[in-house]
């Protein structure tokens, strides 16, 4: 039987002690007795999925070994639970094992216990370490320092100084940008889908500068990518519906500068479409595609997503519209061997009960025909309705929109510190609050009459969607729902339509 010599090194620093150092300080405990030497070089402690330690452990249950002897405990193993599986198989089969630079004894209660205090010591070293790695790597990210990766297709790299710190940032490359230009153009008309596109691309032999075959997966990346949004208050607003975790104040989003997206600090399993407990962070470059532009696609992508999630032809495209008004959760569809065929339901009624839906039976085909009326007459509202804006009047909206943004934060914040507030404090919140909601009003009136010339191109594109509405697409009378309407709630019989418009 022989002595196991074991030796780790991660990475290789000037501060760090090498393989060759330790395995000398291992093999003067062995006082000349035979021994067999295993490294793991450029590998972590934080797990045992290592190939010198998977040998070492295969020779100790063949009976080769008697002792393993490394020249400091976090060396083999920065577990608890790794460190307290592997003293398992180390007791099973009787070996010895040896800290060179620490003297423990195995054999005695005071040096398991030791032993097991030392290793608590080693976890808690590399979980401080790895959580200030994390930190300082985000906390670069907020300062819109370039973080490496793969350079968006439009951009290149080009030096700067940010907060005094050398780094890098993307500068536009013009023959790429107008690539990208366009099939952002394509994608915002709901008639084109991604395969138009591509199909056009190649049909026009618009070849990908940088040599890649253009393909539906990267297009849709592309479009989902804030990295070429100009960022303006819109935009903040949807991230900030999205649930999405912006670092940057709203008055910062004047419609020049685009975005980073980072996932965020907390560990997720969800998808690219989901902004849930991400991080938008400003970017030091300009963006090129317009706000209205990117989230006209960024909205057209989350829609897809959604609509292929169960079978178009059982489906409605009211789905993801319409909630019960008892609850507040989504009413989806269930298909039955009626003459109906498919009606609403509300999806917590069947986990707990707590619903008991919306007071009556809701056909598909019957809350649709009501809708493309409801939405008929909506639009035969704003056929009169015109107006002209120019360049300085969207400037004033723009600012006007950041306000009403900062007025809701100020009123959300201000409606936090209510519990426990005393009554000088609460008379304070209430008169400063009122004055916010009069001021958030006479904003919201004017938004609403500046954005009448927009809103009267967008209708009159959608009124002649709705007059063909029998030979559009699933995906295009999602589209026109999604433009006009916030949500739709059925409650005890009643139908309570919020409107976009």
């Amino acid at each position: 039987m022989y002595d196991a010599l074991y030796a780790r090194q991660s990475i290789e620093k000037k501060d760090s002690i090498s393989v060759e150092s330790q395995l000398e300080y291992c093999r003067y405990e062995t006082h000349g007795e035979a021994c067999i030497e295993y490294t793991d070089k450029g590998f972590s402690g934080k797990d045992t999925n290592r190939p010198g330690f998977e040998k070492m452990m295969n020779d100790i249950r063949t009976g080769k070994i008697k002792r393993v002897i490394v020249y400091k405990l976090d060396r083999i193993s920065r577990s608890i639970l790794d460190f307290a599986n592997m003293m398992e198989i180390f007791q099973k089969y009787h070996v010895e094992f040896v800290s060179s630079t620490e003297k423990f004894d195995t054999s005695t209660p005071i040096g398991r216990a030791m032993l097991n205090i030392c290793i608590v010591f080693a976890q808690l070293e590399r979980e401080t370490i790895q959580k200030r790695v994390t930190d300082a790597y985000y906390a670069r990210c907020k300062r819109g320092f370039y973080m490496g990766g793969r350079i968006p297709y439009g951009y290149r790299l080009t030096n700067t100084v940010i907060d005094n710190v050398r780094t890098s940032m993307y500068e536009e490359v013009p023959e790429e940008s107008e690539q990208l230009k366009l099939i952002y153009s394509m994608y915002a008309d709901t008639d084109n889908s991604l395969g138009d596109i591509v199909r056009y691309l190649n049909e026009h032999q618009i070849k990908n500068l940088r040599g890649a075959n253009w393909s539906t997966a990267r297009i849709s990346e592309m479009l989902r990518n804030p990295v070429y949004v100009e960022a303006d208050i819109d935009v903040y607003q949807f991230f900030q519906s999205q649930g999405a975790n912006i670092y940057n104040p709203a008055s910062d989003f004047t419609g020049y500068n685009a975005c980073y997206l980072y996932k965020g600090t907390v560990s997720t399993t969800r998808k690219q479409c989901d902004l849930s407990d991400k991080e938008i962070v400003l970017a030091p470059h300009k963006g090129f595609i317009p706000s209205k532009t990117w989230l006209a696609c960024r909205i057209r992508c989350l829609n897809n997503r959604q609509s292929t999630k169960t079978c178009k032809p059982k489906n409605s495209w009211l789905v993801g519209k319409v909630k019960s008004g008892n609850c507040g959760y989504a009413l989806t569809i269930r298909k039955a061997k009626t003459k109906w065929g498919r009606y609403f339901v509300c999806s917590q009624s069947g986990n707990h009960g707590n619903c008991k839906g919306a007071g009556c039976t809701i056909y598909a085909d019957v809350l649709e025909e009501y809708m493309l009326g409801a939405i008929k007459e909506r639009l035969s509202e704003f056929q009169k309705l015109s107006c002209v804006t120019d360049t300085g009047e969207a400037q004033k909206n723009m600012t006007k929109k950041i306000r009403l943004t900062q007025i809701e934060e100020e009123i959300e914040e201000l409606l936090s510190k209510v519990s426990g507030a005393s009554g000088v404090l609460m008379k304070y919140i209430d008169e400063k609050v009122s004055e916010l909601d009069t001021e958030r009003k006479a904003l919201q009136e004017e938004i609403v009459t500046a954005n009448v010339t927009d809103t009267e191109g967008r209708l009159k594109q959608i009124t002649d969607h709705v007059k063909a509405w029998e030979t559009l697409s699933f995906e295009d009378r999602q589209a026109v729902v999604d433009t006009l309407i916030k949500v739709i709630r059925i409650a005890d019989g009643n139908i309570e339509i919020t409107w976009n418009i």
